[in-house]
C-alpha cells in the first residue's frame, strides 16, 4: 500500500470519529469555523508576500486598530478572504463548483482592490508569470478549466487527496485571473472538501517552501506527490483539531504534553510532524487534546 493510500485511510478513520463526536454540537462546530477564519486568512495571504501578522488580521477583521501604517491593499485583502472563506463555509454544500461560483468568489476577493480585474478571467494579452512558468494562453483558460473540473468529477471513486492536489496544482497552472490566483486556488480546495464531506485544510505559510516545490514538481512532471502529502497533512491536523475539542479533551500545548509524558520537546514536535500523535497547529503553536 502506498504512503499516501495509508493517510487516506487514516483520514478516513478520522473522519468517521468525527462525524460520530459531531453530532449535536453544531454550535461548537460553528465555532471552530469562525475561530479559523483569521488564521486562513493569514496564512493564505502571507503566502502571497501580505506583511500582516497573524494578530494584525485579527485586530482589522475585528475592526481594532492597528498599531502602524497598512496599506488599503492589505486591509481589504485581508478583509475580502475573510467574506470569502466565511462564504464558503456556509455556502459550499448548496451548488456544485463551476465557472460561475470560481468567478464569483473572485469578484468577491478583488473588489476594491483591483476592480477592473474583478470576477472575469483573463482576457486577449493579458498574460502572467509564476516563476519561471508562463501560465497559459488567455484564450485556452474557459476550456482548460472546465477540463480540470470534468476530471475531477470523473475520477470521484479516487482518493480525495489526490483529486484535490491535482485540481490545485491545474489550476495554478492555468492561472486564469490576472490577480489574486493563490488565494482562489486555495479556497477551491475548501469548497471541494467541504461539498464532499471533508473538513477544510489550511495550507500554512511556515509551509510554503514545500508548498511551491510542489509546483515545481508539477510543471517538470505533472507528478503530484509534494502537494498529496501537503493536503494530507492539513487535512490530518483539520481533524486533530476538531476531535480534540468535538471529543471534550483538554486542550494543551505539546511543550506540556511532553513534560508530562517525560519526553523531550523536539521528540514531540517530530512526532506531530510525522503524525504519530494526534497533536494540531494552532496559531502557530503546537497542541494536543488529552
Amino acid at each position: 500500500m502506498t504512503k499516501i493510500s495509508n493517510v487516506f485511510n487514516k483520514i478516513n478513520e478520522l473522519r468517521k470519529r468525527y462525524y460520530l463526536s459531531a453530532v449535536s454540537k453544531q454550535s461548537l462546530l460553528t465555532l471552530i469555523s469562525e475561530t479559523e477564519v483569521a488564521e486562513q486568512v493569514y496564512n493564505s495571504n502571507a503566502i502571497e508576500n501580505s506583511t500582516l501578522s497573524l494578530e494584525e488580521t485579527e485586530k482589522i477583521l475585528l475592526q481594532i486598530d492597528l498599531d502602524r501604517y497598512i496599506s488599503e491593499r492589505e486591509i481589504f485583502e485581508a478583509k475580502n478572504l475573510a467574506r470569502v472563506v466565511s462564504y464558503i463555509d456556509n455556502k459550499a454544500k448548496e451548488k456544485e463548483l463551476d465557472l460561475e461560483v470560481i468567478l464569483m468568489l473572485h469578484k468577491m476577493l478583488i473588489s476594491n482592490i483591483r476592480e477592473e480585474v474583478a470576477g472575469r478571467f483573463r482576457k486577449e494579452n493579458e498574460w502572467v508569470r509564476v516563476g519561471s512558468h508562463i501560465a497559459v494562453n488567455p484564450k485556452e483558460i474557459i476550456n482548460r478549466l472546465e477540463k480540470m473540473l470534468a476530471e475531477y468529477n470523473a475520477n470521484n471513486q479516487e482518493n480525495i487527496i489526490k483529486r484535490i492536489a491535482r485540481l490545485h496544482l491545474t489550476f495554478e497552472f492555468i492561472h486564469p485571473f490576472v490577480d489574486g490566483n493563490g488565494r482562489i486556488g486555495r479556497v477551491l480546495n475548501n469548497y471541494l472538501l467541504i461539498r464532499e464531506g471533508f473538513v477544510p485544510i489550511n495550507i500554512k505559510f511556515i509551509d510554503r517552501k514545500k508548498y511551491y516545490e510542489a509546483f515545481k514538481e508539477f510543471d517538470v512532471s505533472e507528478a503530484t506527490g509534494v502537494m498529496e502529502e501537503i493536503v494530507g497533512r492539513a487535512l490530518t491536523n483539520s481533524y486533530h483539531k476538531r476531535l480534540a475539542y468535538l471529543e471534550g479533551k483538554k486542550v494543551i500545548t505539546l511543550r506540556e504534553y511532553a513534560q508530562k509524558n517525560k519526553i523531550s520537546h523536539s521528540n514531540a514536535i517530530n512526532k506531530a510532524v510525522r503524525q504519530t500523535i494526534e497533536a494540531f497547529l494552532e496559531k502557530g503553536v503546537w497542541k494536543i487534546g488529552e
